[in-house]
């Protein structure tokens, strides 16, 4: 364990999970050509709305039959709308091992009140059994879980021939993980994640399948105007073609632009995901030479890349109470950030005390690298001064 303050920092500092840091090399004068003070509904805004959601189809290569739609409320707005304008139709299996898969089994249970339902729980650091998972009722699931650092290890145990649909909350793997996008129905993600876009926005992209359920099914209970798809079974299709439900920030549209502009510039979504892995590689060798930190997830084969989440396995800490870990937890956050190191590493608030590492590809690896002995440093000096 490093005691001598290391002398080379990162270049960036922001290792936050979201908003995750923005591209290298951005500039606040990539914005100078947004459309301020535009109605959103000119053909200006409509124009650069829809190139927004064709240059996100083509950058991740989406199946050409699959509807894309910017929606209001980030990640958690866009698989709201989901939730709310296609579930009831079938019996629902929820898998909840963290907190937003959590979330959603609250959602179905206590919110749309539907009655069929297989809530698959696992804890922190672990996978629900997915042989368990019911196929001819529709299936919700994080692919990564941004607070536990657990993701899906791929798409084989998805059936083609499944009856229900497969609703992803796609959110931190989406742009940094290889996903076969056909084994999914519904897909979800916000821009401030893997792209380092500005938040508040949130894209839903429907299978055929899903979009049939639309328009040959109406839900029992009343949805919101902001959750609204489909009328009297009739696709508002203005949705997709950049006729947003509500109104958009164009600064944050162009932004968006910029970051999909960079991805093509870098090599696509491809380099993209192998940054995002040789960052969890760096993490990983330093775990493996560490006599103090673990990760949260001990499984390899469903380990995060992008929210990488670390415990602390030393006898020292383990001594303390809940409250007390948190404390520690807090002390080596806000040391790294006085030293102008590290932003924003401290695992989320519902999870065990930990730390968490954004790993997405604006995340430079170099960074990666420069941050570690940082860490092993806050924490020794902690240690010694508590």
């Amino acid at each position: 364990m490093i005691s001598t303050k290391p002398s080379s920092k990162p270049s960036n500092p922001n290792f936050s999970s979201g908003p995750c840091a923005k591209r290298p090399g951005w500039d606040i004068s990539v914005l100078k050509n947004s459309q301020i003070g535009r109605s959103h509904r000119s053909k200006e805004c409509k124009d650069k709305l829809k190139q927004t959601i064709v240059k996100s189809k083509q950058v991740l290569k989406l199946p050409d039959s699959y509807s894309l739609a910017i929606m209001a409320g980030s990640n958690t707005g866009a698989l709201e709308s989901a939730l709310w304008s296609l579930l009831g139709y079938k019996g629902v299996d929820v898998l909840a091992w963290e907190n937003f898969g959590k979330d959603w089994a609250i959602d179905v249970l206590e919110q749309l009140k539907i009655e069929n339902v297989n809530t698959h729980k696992a804890d922190y650091g672990n996978l629900p059994d997915l042989k368990k998972v019911n196929f001819n009722n529709d299936v919700v699931f994080a692919w990564n879980g941004t607070t536990s650092g657990v993701r899906v290890p791929d798409a084989k145990w998805i059936p083609d021939n499944r009856e229900g649909l497969t609703i992803s909350d796609a959110t931190s793997g989406i742009f940094a993980m290889d996903i076969d996008f056909k084994k999914l129905d519904v897909i979800t993600w916000s821009w401030q994640k893997v792209l380092g876009g500005e938040a508040s926005h949130g894209m839903l992209a429907l299978s055929p399948r899903a979009l049939k359920r639309l328009e040959t099914y109406t839900p029992k209970w009343p949805i919101p105007k902001l959750f609204r798809l489909a009328n009297k079974k009739k696709l508002i299709k203005g949705i997709f073609e950049g006729a947003t439900i509500n109104t958009p920030s164009m600064i944050c549209v162009e932004d968006v632009l910029d970051s999909l502009n960079w991805v093509e510039s870098v090599g696509g979504t491809v380099e993209l995901i192998k940054i995002s892995n040789e960052n969890l590689k760096i993490v990983e060798d330093w775990v493996n030479n560490s006599d103090w930190i673990r990760f949260m997830c001990e499984n390899k084969n469903i380990r995060s890349s992008t929210s990488i989440t670390l415990l602390i396995k030393d006898k020292w800490f383990n001594k303390f109470s809940e409250e007390e870990q948190r404390n520690v937890i807090k002390k080596i956050v806000s040391t790294l950030d006085k030293e102008g190191v590290a932003k924003d590493i401290i695992g989320y608030p519902k999870a065990p005390p930990s730390l968490r590492l954004w790993g997405g590809a604006t995340v430079q690896n170099n960074d990666m690298k420069a941050l570690l002995p940082w860490i092993d440093w806050a924490y020794n000096s902690v240690k010694n001064n508590v």
